[in-house]
């Protein structure tokens, strides 16, 4: 078994096509219109299935917004460095909500930002993270 994709539901598909790849640096790597059931798909990543998990945006037509509950956490992206990271989101107008430094407790370095519908991503200093794709990088 591998874990192949996180869906998300979106209340603007454009918004956050544009979050992920400008801000995060992802690929949008295909998208998929179905008008007759009402939805929109986008999928974006560092790289593509099989070699590498995606994000699944979904686009419910006329819905623009979730409550995003209780239950949800946040997805993590391993980048090389965390403050050089967060100093390129922010300079491509992302929303740091913790800025990076150690986790309470620990010494691994993280981060946090938003994107435009509530989501939390953490950014997770792992120097084995850096990748051809990664524009993340430092």
């Amino acid at each position: 078994m591998r874990l192949l994709h996180t869906m998300l539901r979106v209340g603007d598909l454009q918004r956050s096509i544009d979050f992920y790849t400008k801000v995060m640096g992802m690929t949008l790597l295909r998208t998929s219109e179905n008008a007759a059931h009402g939805y929109s798909l986008a999928f974006l990543g560092y790289g593509s299935n099989p070699e590498h998990a995606e994000i699944e945006l979904t686009y419910n037509h006329g819905v623009s917004s979730y409550d995003l509950g209780t239950a949800y956490g946040h997805i993590a992206i391993g980048v090389p460095d965390a403050y050089a990271a967060c100093d390129k989101i922010r300079a491509a107008g992302g929303n740091i909500t913790r800025e990076p430094g150690p986790v309470k407790g620990g010494s691994t370095v993280i981060a946090f930002i938003t994107d435009p519908d509530g989501y939390k991503v953490e950014l997770i200093q792992r120097a084995e993270s850096a990748a051809p794709a990664d524009s993340l990088r430092a």
